[in-house]
């Protein structure tokens, strides 16, 4: 019982079980038959076409991001990514990551270091994509003021992960001299470890020296967006919303930056309250806007879930055997 009760897994579901309670407190049975009764399932399914669109982005990005280290199939690089998404789903906070780093660097026997970088790389990308998609979007919708500090966050956040991965390229030599004289005659071991990890991560992001990487790399991190703010779109029409283009972009970027850090498993419970909260903003009633939050949630997850599976089966590999590596 002490070990479930110290296990982030416990608490994450639990925080989570709590902000849905608060999120459905108010629905009704009658809410339920109402909102079956008007739904329009052919943009129901347009949207979950689009969220396969935006997972299958994501693992070509990956694959991408990989591609100076080692080729990997496409098929195998987008179940393989959605597998990892499977463990951020089910595993709380940033352990999910974690699980990642283990699940890629296990399947594709590159080092855990090297990986890392790739993840390190992935949130750039997402985070410069956002930015510009911020900058482009502010010309022809306003943002709602009370997350614009958070976008200026956001992009000195960047920016400085930016510059300390080039500089890191830059001065990687130079610091290697300069961990060899402060470590390796006092703790020998901790600079052998610190100058493999250095050399694993600084070949992660060599990609950073291509300018054709950067601009595919940029350039399928601003075709997730757009798959995204497609999902969100057509099931604001399936609910019979009238939100705009406009409107569900707004959601899309607030929803992200209020998840840049997760804290229960697959954002249960923190999603719901981000997207209610932002669609109540376009006069959108309590009940329409925590059940659009729910289905947009469904089916960010069943594509990843699905591809995800296949991998599973085709490896045939237990999220349980992961889980308990990670753990030790």
């Amino acid at each position: 019982m002490l070990r479930v009760i110290k296990s982030k897994q416990f608490w994450g579901v639990l925080i989570a079980l709590v902000l849905l309670g608060y999120c459905l407190k108010d629905v009704r049975m009658a809410d339920l038959r109402l909102l079956g009764a008007k739904m329009q399932f052919r943009y129901a399914l347009a949207s979950l076409a689009a969220s396969f669109g935006y997972v299958i982005i994501r693992g070509l990005r990956w694959k991408l991001l990989l591609s100076q280290q080692k080729r990997i199939p496409i098929i195998r690089a987008v179940t393989l990514y959605s597998a990892g998404q499977v463990l951020n789903v089910i595993m709380p906070a940033l352990t999910g990551q974690v699980g990642r780093v283990f699940l890629f660097a296990r399947k594709e026997g590159l080092s855990k270091s090297l990986i890392f970088s790739t993840v390190v790389l992935e949130i750039l990308f997402d985070a410069v994509a956002l930015i510009l998609a911020i900058i482009f979007g502010s010309a022809i919708f306003v943002i709602p003021s009370e997350y614009q500090t958070a976008g200026i966050v956001l992009t000195i956040a960047t920016a400085s992960g930016v510059a300390i991965l080039y500089l890191l390229l830059h001065f990687r030599e130079r610091l290697d001299l300069l961990c060899h004289h402060r470590l390796g005659a006092r703790w020998p071991g901790v600079y052998v470890g610190v100058k493999k990890f250095l050399n694993s991560f600084t070949k992660g992001i060599e990609l950073l020296r291509s300018s054709g990487h950067l601009v595919g790399g940029v350039a399928l991190s601003l075709m997730q967006w757009v798959s995204h703010l497609l999902v969100i779109y057509y099931l604001f029409l399936s609910f019979g919303l009238h939100v705009s283009l406009a409107g569900a972009a707004i959601v899309m970027i607030v929803n992200t930056i209020v998840l840049l850090v997760p804290i229960t498993p697959g954002n249960a419970g923190t999603f719901e309250v981000a997207v209610s909260t932002s669609l109540k903003a376009f006069s959108v009633g309590h009940t329409d806007a925590v059940l659009c939050a729910l289905a947009l949630h469904l089916i960010d997850i069943l594509p990843i879930v699905a591809l995800g599976v296949v991998f599973f089966r085709i490896e045939h590999f237990s999220l349980r055997e992961i889980q308990d590596r990670h753990e030790d």
